[in-house]
């Protein structure tokens, strides 16, 4: 086996990465995660080059991961942990090919089980409504966050779904947008009318100020500096608008995401359609939408089966 040191070898893995045209957004998350792992593992076991890596450090990250909390004070979830393990078993698995590290090295990081529960951090359209009306849109900020919630909540993109837009990917009238999904797939997704409206409002009257001086960048969102909307910001800026509903829950971006397909579905809506709008492979991950909405598909039942009309 070769050896040299990791730090060394992150900066090829990842330009390995960014050779197959993974996203700036995938390459930023598997640099910070993996640098995390890395830093973990100098800190506690002084693991330094691939030569220095064992089983029981590996095994040691993996039960410290169990036990750590997010940014909101909480145990990290099932789905998060995953994907740290993810992130550094692709790192492991790429080492490995070029004989830096045992294969079996990487089968000690095994995912841990995610509970098959209901999506909690949803929101009703009643509270939708209430945050995105009391956005301060006095500032040229705050009406980029009301744009940026409305597109959010319209379409259910991605954070870094709409962090990509760029000013050639929207077709307003036409009501549509172009977004890069993940495995830099891309799809159309329809935009609603409201959505619309403040789209084109920010990007007469907003944008052009938010732009610097001379600028060629391409981005639709921008922030103060005139530079591609951030993702740290985004999930500030979308935290700070949803402390006025007082929920006992963390509201991100995905949060609208599964607030729309919440509410496409409640509608009755095609879950074929609703997959090709979301961007996903297979209808597996809309079975708990279904699912959460039983009681509504219960009141349908009963309300329009011929023998349910009988016995009322």
């Amino acid at each position: 086996m070769k050896t040299k040191h990791l730090g060394d070898l992150l900066s090829d893995f990842l330009d390995y990465r960014r050779s197959f045209n993974q996203s700036p957004l995938t390459c930023r998350i598997s640099r910070i995660i993996v640098n995390r792992f890395l830093a973990w593992m100098d800190d506690k076991f002084e693991v330094r080059t691939t030569q220095q890596l064992k089983a029981k450090h590996l095994e040691a990250w993996h039960r410290d991961l169990g036990r750590r909390n997010g940014h909101w004070g909480r145990p990290l979830q099932p789905v998060t942990i995953n994907k740290n393990i993810e992130s550094v078993r692709v790192f492991l698995g790429w080492l490995a090919k070029r004989e830096y590290l045992p294969l079996h090295l990487r089968e000690q990081l095994e995912y841990v089980k995610v509970p098959d529960l209901l999506p909690k951090s949803v929101l009703n359209h009643d509270q939708v409504r209430t945050m995105l009306e009391n956005v301060d849109t006095s500032t040229l900020g705050g009406r980029r966050d009301r744009t940026m919630l409305e597109l959010l909540y319209s379409s259910g993109i991605r954070a870094a779904e709409i962090l990509g837009l760029n000013l050639t990917d929207l077709d307003l009238p036409r009501r549509t947008a172009i977004v890069l999904g993940k495995g830099s797939k891309q799809r159309v997704v329809p935009l609603g009318t409201t959505a619309t409206r403040q789209l084109d409002d920010y990007l007469l009257t907003v944008r052009p100020f938010l732009l610097s001086k001379g600028s060629d960048e391409t981005a639709v969102f921008l922030d103060r500096a005139g530079r591609r909307f951030p993702y740290h910001s985004l999930n500030r800026m979308v935290a700070r608008n949803a402390k006025i509903l007082k929920l006992p829950f963390a509201v991100t971006p995905h949060t609208f995401r599964r607030s729309c397909t919440t509410e496409l579905i409640r509608a009755g809506a095609n879950l074929y359609h609703v997959k090709d709008i979301l961007g996903h492979a297979t209808l597996e991950t809309l079975k708990q939408y279904t699912r959460l909405n039983i009681g509504d598909l219960q009141k349908t039942h009963a309300a329009c089966h011929p023998r349910e009309r009988e016995a009322s």
